[in-house]
């Protein structure tokens, strides 16, 4: 294996204006060296994981990173700049950069050392000698130098080493646990951990074992990072007296810290301000407070970043319903829509299949699959509800988030009605779990007393308050809807396809989706079944789009575009518009407002020729249930081609396409771990990269099923 750094990938003089340009410099060197295969698809790896958290930290440095299947081997780069760059630091520019690249796969032994590295970074001394070092190889040197140590922290503070069991000597055993006395220091236990899990986490435990030392307290860390983690000995964490939480993921098994004073912030907190998290925990511990030991995180928080304001978690609260309730979306739909296609639209009016059903009547089939689907159907609502509930109080939230769901259904108040009675459950559950409850009380809490009490008030609030305009406003919706044409149709086909490509199958795509589903859900008038043919022939525009771009103009697409783009066929004609992610991650300036464009008139024609959906999902697949369907194709291929061509057009605008860059690449490389002849090719087998506001990054993206 190559050293992680060396004299090739040091650049003293970096004259770069940006952090994307800053970058690219230093990733270039290690495409030269053939340790990424890649170029653009590395750097959409590096800007996903840049907007996720800036990666800039106080002191002057800068630590762009991701891991990334476009990596061959872990690598450092390390620029210095005398301008200073903007990494987002709160003390402003970086002039220490560093880029550290690990493959998808990197083994826990290398990830160690990129640990180490990222701790060494909190040193003065460190970071001083780099500043003063005049050639690159020395510069490469000073990096290598601490790479076969590990971090050097004191004992008895001593953090066990990710991935490996904690010494003796550091962390006490289970049969010899330290009871706690009035003689010990104060005692901490600290989590860190970050998204990729390679910087920010073990930089956090250097710096919070360093004001711990300077605090005079015995605090240890347990690294949750990307090479694993040894849990802290069970009684080191019982003789504790506070915990520290740093952390931008979810801390893993987290039950094991309640009951002790405990202050959560996000990891840069404990980089930027380990001393005052130190001297808050002690406070908080003087004070008496305590964690609930039965309280978790709601599943949204879990999911989601420290910090988050109301807004965010309220898109998060609503995209919960939606991912729960779009399963019932298919079924249900899909088996309505084939249940009329078969039967007829007078299959509505059949008798209850469980009072008559002839085995050799077509007619008996459909009405079987009609009534299946209704009542699939039927629960759209309540599930709607019950999981916007869910996402805000976790299980607690589910009886009275279904109870508020079947009223709106029991007084017309429809998809808006569930949205309501979700936010209402939710916050009622939040309010009672407010209460402070004895001890000898909270056994019979969330089994008996939450759902008895919550049920009541959201049940009492959506027959009495708010339900019955909900029920007006909804059914003021639905003869809106029925009541368009013309300029007004065509300019809510435009509005459906803007917001169904903006993001590609994020949460504004999913809000134009849910209206359209919602609308079918409340009856299948004919207003109601054009919005959903709108919604989802715009839907398909995107990944069509893309197919056809890189069909038709594949020198301006990497190896692994065009590659993308085949599968990106499939994905359209199936209605997921996901499959556009990994262009829009890796050029969105030009991929989404051609997306939106395409999507827009694809919206506006289907809804001035009056096609119309009865499925809720299927793409071409469900072209029999499409009302006009030759005119709802010609629709959808109009604004595949518009957005498909706009992508060429602005992509041959680039003054040198991203084929050329790979060409370029490949031929500059010298032999090195990866043949210079070869990287081209290489590069097909990377990973596309994630695209920002769809999924947060780091994990994989997962087409919805629907959307």
């Amino acid at each position: 294996m190559s050293e992680m750094i060396t004299a090739e990938l040091v650049d003293l003089d970096l004259s770069a204006e940006s952090k994307e340009a800053a970058a690219r410099s230093l990733a270039e060197r290690m495409a030269a060296l053939g340790r990424v295969t890649d170029l653009d698809g590395f750097l959409a790896d590096v800007a996903a994981r840049e907007a996720q958290m800036p990666t800039g930290l106080d002191g002057g440095i800068g630590i762009p990173h991701c891991r990334s299947a476009h990596v061959t081997e872990p690598s450092l780069a390390f620029g210095r700049s005398a301008a200073g760059i903007d990494f987002g630091a709160p003390d402003g520019p970086a002039d220490l950069v560093f880029l550290i690249a690990a493959p998808e796969g990197a083994d826990s032994d290398h990830l160690t050392i990129l640990s180490a590295l990222a701790r060494r970074l909190m040193d003065a001394e460190f970071t001083a000698a780099l500043r003063a070092a005049d050639d690159p190889a020395e510069a490469a040197a000073l990096v290598r130098g601490g790479e076969a140590a590990e971090p050097q922290v004191p004992a008895p503070a001593a953090a066990p080493t990710d991935g490996e069991d904690p010494p003796d000597s550091v962390t006490p055993s289970a049969e010899e646990p330290q009871p706690a006395s009035a003689e010990h220091p104060f005692r901490i236990v600290a989590v860190t951990s970050c998204p990729t899990g390679i910087a920010h986490t073990y930089m956090a435990a250097e710096s919070l074992e360093n004001a711990g030392r300077d605090a005079g307290v015995e605090l240890v860390v347990e690294t949750q990072g990307s090479a694993g983690f040894s849990r802290l000995d069970p009684s080191v964490i019982a003789a504790a007296d506070a915990v520290i939480f740093a952390h931008d993921v979810p801390v893993r098994e987290r039950e094991r810290f309640a009951g002790k004073p405990t202050v959560d912030v996000g990891v840069k907190a404990g980089i930027n301000r380990p001393a005052e998290l130190v001297a808050e925990v002690r406070e908080k511990a003087a004070r008496g407070e305590r964690t609930d030991a039965s309280a978790g995180v709601t599943p949204v928080d879990a999911a989601g970043d420290d910090g988050d304001g109301y807004g965010t978690k309220l898109r998060k609260w609503l995209m919960s319903g939606v991912s729960y309730m779009v399963p019932f979306v298919a079924a249900g739909g899909l088996l309505i829509a084939l249940g009329f296609a078969i039967g007829g639209y007078e299959i509505d009016q059949a008798k209850s299949v469980a009072e008559h059903f002839a085995w050799t009547e077509t007619a008996s089939w459909a009405a079987l699959l009609f009534q299946t689907g209704q009542l699939a159907f039927g629960f759209l609502v309540p599930v709607l509800a019950g999981y916007i509930a869910y996402g805000m109080a976790d299980r607690p939230g589910l009886v009275p988030g279904f109870v508020g769901g079947a009223v709106a259904v029991a007084i017309d108040a429809g998809f808006l009605g569930g949205l309501v009675a979700g936010l209402l459950a939710g916050a009622v559950v939040m309010a009672i779990q407010r209460v402070g409850i004895p001890p000898v009380l909270r056994g019979i809490m969330p089994v008996v007393v939450i759902p008895l009490i919550s049920s009541a008030v959201v049940g009492f609030l959506m027959f009495l308050v708010v339900g019955k305009p909900i029920a007006s406003l909804q059914s003021a919706l639905t003869d809106w809807l029925e009541s368009l044409s013309g300029a007004n149709a065509v300019i809510l086909g435009v509005i459906l396809g803007l917001m169904m490509c903006f993001d590609l199958g994020g949460p504004l795509n999913k809000v134009a989706y849910a209206f359209a589903v919602g609308g079918l859900g409340a009856g299948a008038t004919d207003g109601n079944l054009k919005v959903m043919a709108a919604a989802m022939g715009a839907g398909m525009v995107p990944p069509l789009a893309m197919a056809l771009a890189t069909t038709v103009r594949g020198k301006l697409f990497t190896r692994t575009e065009r590659e993308n783009g085949k599968a990106a066929w499939v994905l359209g004609a199936s209605f997921i518009t996901e499959g556009a992610i990994p262009f829009a991650a890796a050029d969105p300036l030009r991929v989404i407002p051609a997306s939106m464009a395409g999507g827009a008139v694809t919206g506006a024609l289907s809804m001035s020729f009056g096609a119309t959906l009865q499925a809720p999902h299927g793409g071409i697949f469900v072209v029999p249930l499409i009302g006009l369907p030759w005119l709802y194709l010609v629709a959808v291929a109009a604004g595949t081609c518009v957005t498909a061509a706009l992508v060429v057009v602005l992509k041959g605008m680039r003054k040198e396409p991203d084929g050329a860059t790979d060409a370029k690449t490949a031929a500059s490389a010298p032999a090195g771990p990866v043949d210079a002849g070869t990287a081209a090719d290489e590069a097909a087998g990377g990973q596309e990269p994630l695209a920002v506001g769809s999924v947060q990054a780091g994990k994989s993206v997962q087409p919805s099923v629907g959307r």
